[in-house]
């Protein structure tokens, strides 16, 4: 990722929620251009942006969304996306349909973007390190917002 100058985040249902949280952390430490879309509005226009080798991050931990995201992998590997994804350990289809795999617990859907989103910082903040960023000292980033 420390070499790319653009990456998706996908997700379905609250794990686009996930996914908007992990595109923003990018930005924010690393400087890297990330958008994070909801994986059923890939064919809306924003799969056309995938090239070789543009890493896709995906979210997918809901159970009952699980078969339609992997599709959308599948998709997006098609057309030459390196597929990173935060999903349960136990999910053989997105590991197979992965370039790289982070495996969480098994536990409840409700519960499990809690454990999604820390890999997606931590991918972030070893990205920034890997970049020579400090990471606690973004540029232009408020650390209070000022209301009047």
């Amino acid at each position: 990722m420390k070499d790319k100058n653009n990456g998706f985040y996908i997700g379905r249902g609250v794990d686009f929620a996930t996914a908007l949280e992990g595109s923003l952390k990018m930005k924010e430490i690393t400087y890297i251009h990330t958008e994070a879309f909801a994986a059923g509005e890939l064919k809306h226009g924003s799969i056309a942006l995938i090239e070789p080798g543009t890493p896709v991050i995906v979210v997918a931990t809901q159970s009952n969304l699980l078969e339609k995201t992997v599709s959308n992998m599948k998709e997006l590997k098609a057309r030459g996306a390196h597929i990173t994804t935060v999903a349960r350990k136990s999910c053989k289809e997105a590991i197979e349909a992965s370039d790289e795999f982070i495996g969480i617990d098994d536990i409840e859907d409700v519960f499990s973007v809690l454990l999604a989103i820390i890999p997606l910082q931590l991918l972030s903040y070893f990205t920034s390190v890997e970049k020579g960023i400090d990471v606690d000292k973004p540029r232009n980033l408020a650390k209070s917002v000022t209301v009047e």
